[in-house]
C-alpha cells in the first residue's frame, strides 16, 4: 500500500507520494509533474488529463474543465451562471437544483453531474499513481479550498469513493501548504510562537491563512478567502482587452465563436506569464477566426492598469485574516506566496507594501499543497512512521443547530461550532424528548459564506422511539470531523437519572460554564464539549425540571436510529449508480485502448513485412509468394485507412492472422537457416567431445559410443547434402529442431551406456566409471 496527496486545481492536478527519504511528485504519461484537470468525451471513449487537454481546442463542447467551480453548486446561483457563460459545454438545472452537463457519448445524448466528472479525474490520477508506484493506491488526502461548504466537501468524498479512493482527510489548501513549510523548519524561535501568513493565489481563487508554529506543533489561527479572484481573472482582463481591439482592428467578434474564445484565452494566459518576466509582450494568433491572423502588443504597465481593480481586492482577504487572528502586521514574522497565479510582479509588490516585508517563495508554488497532503496522509496512515507533529486546523464558518425548526440557542454566541472551531471537534447535546424529533444543521452567519452559498446543510431524524418516563433524556453526539463535515454520530435514549452528570459538576469546580438560553419551552438542552483534550464544557439549562435530580442506579440506555438528509447531496442509491456507470465507462475505455493497440499492431505488421519482403525475406520467398503477400498487404492497408479505420478488436486480430498465415512459412525459412547452422555446430561439437573423451571411458563402452557418434555424423552429412541441394524458397527438409533432437538423442544414448556400466563397476577400470558428460 502507498499513500498519496492530491491537489485538484481548477486548471491542473498534482500527485505527491511519500517515499523513504522524502516526498516525490509523480510524473504523468507525458513525464510532466502537472496533469490538466480536463475530461474529454470522444465518440466511443473518454480522454482524461493530458490526452483530454489536447482535444480542448478541436472540440471544446465535449471538453469538460473548471470542475472545482461547479462541484456542489446551485445552477441558479448568479456566480455559477457567470461561470457557465465562460465554459463551452452545454448545461442545465438538475432535479435537485444542481448542475447537469450535456454531451454526446457512444452515439447517445448523456447527462453527467459534476461529481461524476470529478470521479473520472480522480480515477485517472489514481491510475497514474498506481503505474508509477506499481502498487495499489487507496488511502489519500485531498486538498480543498477553505471556503468549500459542507455539500462541496461531501461531493469530493463521493467522487473519491466512486473512483475507488479512501480519503483519510480533506485538507484545506493553505493548511497543507503550512504543513509542508513548517514540518521541515528547524529555526523557529524558542521565545514564542512564530506567525506566518500564507497567501495562495490560485487559478480561480485567493486564499489566505495565518499559521502559528512552535516546535512540533502547527495551529491555524484564521482562514480568509476571495472565492472568485484568481489568475484566470487577470487572463480575462487581457481577453476582454484584446477582444475589443480585434473587433475594432480586424472586424471580428471573438465572442461569437467558441473555438476562437478558447484559443484567445489560452494565448492571454501565455502572454500574462511573459509579462511576469518582461516589460512588454506581443500576441500573435494564426487564423483566430474567419481565416484572419491577428497581432497585438501590450506593456506591463498597461496590463497592471487594466487589472488595478483585481489587485486591490487581494488586500481584502489578507486584512480579514489578520483581523480574525487578532494580530497586527508587526506580529507576522514572514509571508509565503504560493499558487499558480502568484507570479505577477504587481501582486508581490502589493503584498510587500501590505505586510511591510518582501513575500518569500521558499515553497514550490504549484506543488506545495500536494506535498502537504501527502505528509498528512502519511501521518494518518498506519503504514508509515512519521515523527510527531501536531496539525490543528479550524473551520472558517459558524455552524448552528436547531431542533424541529426551533433554534436551540439564541444570541450571537448561540452557535454549536463557532467560527475558527478546531477540526475535529465533538459536542454532546442532551435533550428531553418523548418521541421522534429532528435536528437541523445550518451555517449561522451567511456573511461568512462565499457568494451564493446556501445556509442549509443537513437534517437528521432521531427516532422513532417511545418514552415511558418523564425523566427520558436523549444524548446526541455531534461531530465536526476531519473533513470539516458535521455528522450526528449517535443518539442514545437514557431512562432514569444517572450519577455521571452530578459527579462531573461536583468533581471539577473549576470547569468553565457557559450560559445557553433555551429557545424551547418543552425541553432542556445541555451541551458538552468532547474534544480529544477531554476539556468538558457544560451549559446550564433554564428548564425548571432540569434542577430536579433523581438518582437511578440502573438507567436504561437504547441506541436510537438516525436518518440523514443532506440538502443537495447524493443518496446511497445515486452513489451506487454512479459507481456502476464509472465502471462501465472504464471498461469501455479499456476496450477501445485494446482495439487501438490491435490496430496499431496490424498497421506496424503491414509496413514491417513489406520492408522485410523486399530485403530480409527476399531470397526465401518465391515470386508467386511475394506477389500474393504484397497484394494482401496492400489490400489490408487500404482497408485500414478506409472501412477498417473504426473496426472491432476481433476484426483487426482476424486480419493479422490471415496475413501471418501467408508470411509465417517464409519467416520460418529465414529464421531456421540461422538456427540450423547453430544446431549443426552444436551437434558436431557434441560428437567431437565424445570422440576426444572416449579414451577415458570403460573399454567395453568405447566401441558403442564411437559407433553412435559415427551414426549421428553420417545422418547429419546426408541430410545437409540434401538440404543444400534445395533452393531457399522451399521449406527445409532438415529443420533446426530435428538437428537439436538428434543431438539430444546422442547425449541420451551415450549417457545410458555409461550409466549401465557404472551400475556394474569394473574393478580393472575404475577411472572410466567416474566420468560424466
Amino acid at each position: 500500500m502507498s499513500v498519496v496527496g492530491l491537489d485538484i486545481g481548477n486548471e491542473n492536478c498534482v500527485i505527491a507520494v511519500v517515499k523513504q527519504g522524502g516526498i516525490d511528485v509523480l510524473l504523468n504519461e507525458e513525464s510532466k509533474r502537472e496533469t490538466p484537470s480536463v475530461v474529454f468525451f470522444g465518440e466511443k471513449q473518454r480522454f482524461l488529463g493530458s490526452a483530454g487537454a489536447a482535444s480542448a481546442t478541436v472540440n471544446p463542447k465535449s471538453t469538460l474543465s473548471s470542475l472545482k467551480r461547479l462541484i456542489g453548486r446551485n445552477f441558479k446561483d448568479p456566480d455559477v451562471q457567470n461561470e457557465l457563460k465562460m465554459l463551452p459545454f452545454e448545461t442545465s438545472e438538475g432535479p435537485d437544483g444542481g448542475i447537469l452537463v450535456h454531451l454526446k457519448y457512444l452515439g447517445k445524448a448523456r447527462e453527467f453531474a459534476p461529481v461524476q466528472i470529478l470521479a473520472m479525474l480522480f480515477a485517472h490520477l489514481k491510475e497514474i499513481a498506481e503505474k508509477n508506484l506499481e502498487t495499489l493506491v487507496v488511502d489519500c488526502v485531498i486538498g480543498i479550498p477553505s471556503y468549500f461548504t459542507d455539500l462541496q466537501r461531501r461531493a469530493y468524498l463521493h467522487a473519491a469513493a466512486v473512483a475507488g479512493l479512501k480519503p483519510l482527510r480533506l485538507m484545506h489548501d493553505c493548511t497543507a501548504t503550512a504543513l509542508s513549510y513548517g514540518i521541515y523548519k528547524t529555526d523557529f524561535s524558542n521565545a514564542g510562537p512564530t506567525n506566518v501568513a500564507f497567501v495562495d493565489i490560485g487559478q480561480c481563487d485567493t486564499q489566505v491563512c495565518i499559521a502559528s508554529f512552535i516546535e512540533g506543533h502547527m495551529k491555524i489561527l484564521s482562514h480568509a478567502f476571495d472565492a472568485s479572484l484568481g489568475g484566470r481573472d487577470f487572463d480575462e482582463v487581457l481577453f476582454h482587452y484584446f477582444a475589443a481591439q480585434f473587433k475594432e482592428q480586424y472586424n471580428i467578434d471573438v465572442y461569437s465563436n467558441v473555438r476562437a474564445c478558447v484559443r484567445l484565452r489560452a494565448a492571454c494566459e501565455k502572454l500574462k506569464k511573459v509579462l511576469s518576466a518582461n516589460a512588454e509582450a506581443p500576441l500573435n494568433i494564426e487564423c483566430l477566426m474567419d481565416e484572419k491572423d491577428v497581432k497585438a502588443f501590450i506593456k506591463r504597465e498597461e496590463f497592471e492598469k487594466l487589472a488595478s481593480g483585481l489587485l486591490e481586492r487581494i488586500s481584502i482577504p489578507c486584512n480579514k485574516a489578520l483581523a480574525e487572528a487578532r494580530l497586527t502586521v508587526e506580529k507576522i514574522h514572514s509571508v509565503e506566496l504560493v499558487g499558480s497565479g502568484s507570479r505577477i510582479p504587481a501582486i508581490t509588490k502589493l503584498l510587500a507594501s501590505l505586510f511591510k516585508r518582501e513575500p518569500g517563495r521558499t515553497l514550490n508554488a504549484s506543488e506545495c499543497v500536494a506535498r502537504g497532503c501527502a505528509l498528512q496522509c502519511a501521518m494518518l496512515s498506519p503504514v508509515f512512521r512519521v515523527r510527531e507533529y501536531e496539525v490543528q486546523d479550524s473551520i472558517p464558518f459558524s455552524i448552528g443547530i436547531s431542533s424541529d425548526d426551533v433554534p436551540i440557542f439564541k444570541g450571537p454566541n448561540g452557535v454549536l461550532f463557532p467560527r475558527c472551531q478546531p477540526i475535529p471537534s465533538v459536542k454532546i447535546l442532551t435533550f428531553q424528548r418523548s418521541g421522534l424529533f429532528h435536528l437541523e444543521v445550518f451555517y449561522a452567519n451567511p456573511n461568512e459564506l462565499p457568494s451564493g452559498g446556501s445556509q442549509k446543510i443537513s437534517r437528521f431524524k432521531i427516532g422513532p422511539f417511545q418514552s415511558h418516563s418523564e425523566k427520558t433524556r436523549i444524548k446526541v453526539k455531534v461531530q465536526l470531523n476531519l473533513h470539516g463535515i458535521v455528522n450526528v454520530e449517535s443518539a442514545t435514549l437514557i431512562e432514569g437519572q444517572t450519577d455521571d452528570s452530578i459527579g462531573r459538576e461536583n468533581a471539577n469546580p473549576r470547569m468553565h460554564k457557559m450560559e445557553a438560553e433555551s429557545a424551547s419551552d418543552d425541553s432542556s438542552v445541555t451541551v458538552e464539549n468532547a474534544n480529544k483534550d477531554n476539556a468538558s464544557v457544560q451549559s446550564k439549562s433554564l428548564h425548571p425540571s432540569s434542577a430536579n435530580i433523581i438518582k437511578d442506579q440502573s438507567p436504561k440506555r437504547l441506541e436510537l436510529p438516525i436518518s440523514e438528509n443532506i440538502y443537495g447531496g447524493m443518496t446511497k442509491a445515486e452513489l451506487a449508480e454512479a459507481r456502476e456507470k464509472e465502471l462501465l465507462m472504464a471498461q469501455q475505455d479499456q476496450a477501445m485502448e485494446q482495439t487501438k493497440d490491435k490496430r496499431n499492431v496490424l498497421e506496424s505488421y503491414v509496413y514491417e513485412t513489406r520492408n522485410k519482403l523486399l530485403n530480409t525475406y527476399r531470397s526465401f520467398a518465391s515470386d508467386r509468394e511475394r506477389e500474393g503477400i504484397s497484394r494482401s498487404l496492400q489490400e489490408t492497408e487500404d482497408w485500414l485507412y478506409d472501412d477498417g479505420d473504426d473496426e472491432t478488436e476481433n476484426a483487426y486480430t482476424s486480419k493479422l492472422e490471415d496475413l501471418k498465415k501467408l508470411v509465417d512459412p517464409i519467416e520460418n525459412r529465414y529464421k531456421d537457416e540461422e538456427g540450423r547452422a547453430q544446431a549443426t555446430r552444436d551437434l558436431l561439437n557434441c560428437i567431437v567431445d565424445y570422440r576426444m573423451a572416449v579414451d577415458s571411458f570403460p573399454a567395453k563402452d568405447r566401441e558403442s559410443i564411437v559407433d553412435e557418434c559415427n551414426k549421428a555424423e553420417q545422418w547429419l552429412r546426408e541430410k545437409s547434402q540434401l538440404q543444400d541441394s534445395l533452393p531457399k524458397t522451399t521449406d527445409p527438409v532438415l529443420w533446426s529442431s530435428e538437428i537439436k533432437n538428434r543431438a539430444e538423442q546422442l547425449n541420451r544414448t551415450c549417457k545410458h551406456i555409461l550409466q549401465d556400466d557404472t551400475s556394474h563397476p569394473n574393478t580393472e577400470d575404475k577411472k572410466g566409471s567416474d566420468y560424466q558428460v
